[in-house]
């Protein structure tokens, strides 16, 4: 049944358990065949940058790195929020493949096209 999934993650490092589990959750919905996007804000930022997450493994879950890696092989979308970004001082040029900079209009967009959202 095809349309849209969306999760909303403020964490990172500072709650990997959250992280892990948005993720989960992401691959999914994309494997339900739902167009999905993961949308990163304020901490949940971080892990848009090549190699943060790398270090990230919950116990009796995927490793950080291959959930992301995998969503994005699976036609998953990661946006991050531009402000919370720059705020953040990161490098747009180590962004991770699949991830795009956005601003807050994109996620109202694809929430206005009547997507449910989950956060973590």
């Amino acid at each position: 049944m095809p349309g849209l999934f969306c999760v909303s993650l403020t964490h990172a490092k500072d709650d990997a358990d959250r992280a892990t589990v948005a993720f989960v959750v992401a691959n999914a919905a994309v494997a339900s065949d739902k167009e999905t996007m993961v949308f990163l804000s304020t901490e949940g930022v971080r892990l848009a940058v090549k190699g943060y997450a790398d270090d990230v493994h919950e116990e009796g879950f995927a490793p950080l790195r291959e959930l992301m890696a995998g969503f994005v092989a699976a036609g998953g979308k990661v946006y991050v929020c531009s402000p919370c970004f720059k705020r953040r001082k990161l490098d747009e040029g180590a962004l991770i493949d699949g991830a795009t900079i956005v601003g807050g209009a994109k996620l109202v967009e694809f929430l206005g096209q009547g997507a449910p959202c989950v956060s973590y």
